[in-house]
């Protein structure tokens, strides 16, 4: 059965916490949104990164989005309790090409994401 059209506009408000925090270089909003356990896999600059969603929030709070970062979100698949979201990330540190899949949960009525994983656009790896 579909979803409201609600319930989209409340799996894209919690994504929302996501692309605010890459934006403005702060992770606190993404902590609203992922839970203790979620895990991220994706490669910056070449590198493999997974594991903990941790290293997410290193990277935002190391690099804000920069002046030119863009970001759309899209809810690909929303069921009772699923919902996949993917996020195009454009500029991030000025530099950077993302899209970003991102798997959530409706948890005690709320939407929480488990799992991040990212493609990093060909044409922004960083090839020091």
């Amino acid at each position: 059965m579909r979803s409201k059209i609600d319930e989209y506009t409340a799996v894209e408000n919690a994504a929302k916490n996501f692309v605010k925090s890459v934006k403005e270089g702060n992770s606190k909003y993404a902590k609203e949104l992922f839970t203790d356990e979620a895990v991220l896999f994706g490669y910056l600059d070449g590198k493999l990164e997974h594991g903990s969603i941790e290293q997410f929030y290193n990277n935002v709070d190391t690099v804000s989005g920069g002046e030119n970062f863009n970001a759309r979100i899209d809810v690909l698949l929303l069921e009772e309790t699923l919902a996949v979201v993917r996020v195009l990330e454009e500029g991030w540190g000025d530099r950077i090409d993302f899209t970003d899949i991102l798997l959530l949960l409706k948890m005690d009525g709320q939407w929480k994401c488990v799992a991040k994983a990212y493609n990093q656009n060909s044409n922004t790896i960083s090839k020091d």
